[in-house]
């Protein structure tokens, strides 16, 4: 189940709010600009689902994304315990970092953690198989998708360079709590 964490960006040691209710979760993470949804698991996609298949089972979610938010190129991504780069990706996404675009994931299956900076606080979003989220652009971020990683994620972009990070330099993701143990 999808869960937020916030904790004072100078405190990591002291949660101010702790939720796993979904209207708790996204009207907390309003109030800093970021969406957040839970979608039904409307398709049950078969193990071995290619991309065009994932696609095709939230076409009209991700035409009415396009739509609201501008976003022209769309795409999946898949990690899993297996993958040959999965720590150098971890360590990638680990550093705070921020993006001239939107950051929209739909999480078709597994799990990762979203880490928010912004307004003096820190939100930890655990987002799992059904959640959505839009992290507006500029908002200090890191993403744990843990020791062994298991997720299918839907992507939008307004850009068709895709991902593009801007890093901060600011050590702040080595304080917080890491999404450990990885979900299986």
């Amino acid at each position: 189940m999808s869960h937020l964490a916030v904790y004072r960006d100078n405190d990591p040691a002291t949660r101010v709010l702790d939720t796993g209710d979904g209207e708790r979760i996204a009207a907390a993470l309003s109030e800093i600009g970021v969406h957040f949804e839970r979608w039904p698991a409307k398709a049950q996609l078969a193990a071995g689902a290619t991309d065009a298949d994932v696609l095709a089972a939230y076409a009209s979610e991700i035409e009415s994304l396009k739509q609201a938010g501008g976003y022209r190129a769309v795409d999946v991504a898949r990690v899993r315990p297996d993958h040959p780069d999965r720590a150098a990706m971890r360590d990638k996404f680990l550093s705070e970092h921020r993006h001239d675009e939107d950051e929209v994931r739909f999480f078709v299956e597994g799990a990762g953690l979203f880490c928010l900076r912004d307004q003096g606080n820190v939100h930890l979003v655990l987002c799992e198989t059904g959640d959505m989220i839009s992290v507006p652009a500029g908002i200090r971020h890191w993403f744990d998708m843990g020791a062994s990683p298991r997720f299918t994620v839907i992507r939008l972009f307004t850009s068709s360079e895709g991902w593009v990070a801007h890093y901060t330099g600011d050590p702040i993701a080595e304080a917080f709590p890491r999404l450990e143990p990885s979900p299986a």
